[in-house]
């Protein structure tokens, strides 16, 4: 289509910005184009409350060469961070809230002993997901430092970029495979994507329960990351023990998710199904269509899903 809406995600790693260009709509999601830059190292040293960026000039200089690449007419884009530079948790709320404010007030007393920032340079964004059967309401929340996210939104903006949106990689690479997860209800995804495993566990499509470990300097079929999947199982199951997940997804990069799937499937008893993001868009003439190609941009490809 030749007003078709497109939309740009960018991905920011201590290595390099990764950018995908997306057109269509998030069920039926075309890759226009891919592009990428490395950065210099220490460049972006990935930090709770420390600034990230700590070349400037050299973070501002390669995000510009790949976003150039893409040849987009769009300064807008959707940014997605690296799940270490701040949190996200599940917390049940017992009273209700009449408007954001008093949500966010809620939620920083009920979390001002265990947020590992200081609350007045914290940014707190939520999500309803549910309404128990007590009564009480299921929030998704997302924590990060305000002087740490406004480093990233000042610098972008210097790039000549608006960053509409910001999210972590979890939520994006769970936005990729939305389909897949909410289609089977009860579902575990497990994945190791730039270093970090995420253990999310779905009820009703609805995330239950959701670790996120950063395990760097680990490959992904080490034995470490092994244990580290069996524990989250084992706390989820000490938490819910009549729920069952059999239906079980795994993500990886493609040269190990064939034992990195073995690997799972021995930590969690049941089958299971490897999540590759070429099944899920269709490439455009100018992008590739192999899932060796694409599985770097999957967390760009995610973010850049949300503005379609």
């Amino acid at each position: 289509m030749l007003f078709s809406k497109t939309s740009v995600g960018l991905e920011i790693r201590p290595d390099g910005v990764r950018c995908a260009m997306v057109a269509g709509s998030q069920t039926t999601p075309r890759v226009e184009r891919i592009a990428s830059a490395l950065f210099p190292e220490n460049t972006v040293m990935v930090s709770l409350k420390e600034p990230n960026i700590i070349e400037p000039d050299l973070f501002v200089e390669k995000v510009k060469e790949a976003h150039n690449l893409l040849l987009s007419r769009s300064d807008r884009i959707s940014v997605s961070l690296p799940d270490s530079v701040g949190r996200m948790l599940l917390i049940n709320l017992e009273s209700r809230f009449k408007s954001r404010a008093e949500a966010l007030d809620l939620i920083r007393w009920k979390l001002k002993k265990s947020i590992p920032f200081d609350l007045a340079d914290t940014h707190l964004d939520y999500q309803k997901l549910a309404v128990r059967e007590n009564g009480e309401l299921s929030l998704l929340v997302a924590l990060v430092s305000k002087s740490v996210i406004s480093q990233y939104e000042e610098l972008l903006q210097k790039a000549g970029l608006q960053p509409a949106q910001i999210d972590f990689n979890s939520f994006n690479l769970c936005r990729v495979f939305d389909r897949n997860l909410s289609h089977d209800g009860n579902s575990v995804m497990i994945s190791y994507y730039d270093n970090t495993l995420g253990v999310i566990v779905f009820a009703d499509g609805i995330p239950e329960f959701i670790r996120i470990k950063d395990l760097s300097g680990t490959v992904a079929t080490d034995s470490r990351v092994f244990m580290e999947i069996n524990s989250s199982l084992m706390v989820f199951q000490n938490r819910f023990p009549d729920q069952l997940s059999k239906s079980v997804f795994c993500l990886a990069a493609p040269d190990v998710i064939h034992d990195f799937r073995e690997m799972v499937a021995e930590a969690t008893g049941f089958n299971v199904t490897a999540l590759e993001v070429k099944g899920i868009v269709t490439p455009g003439n100018s992008a590739p269509g192999d899932q060796v190609a694409l599985y770097p941009y999957t967390a760009a490809i995610g973010a850049a899903l949300r503005s379609l």
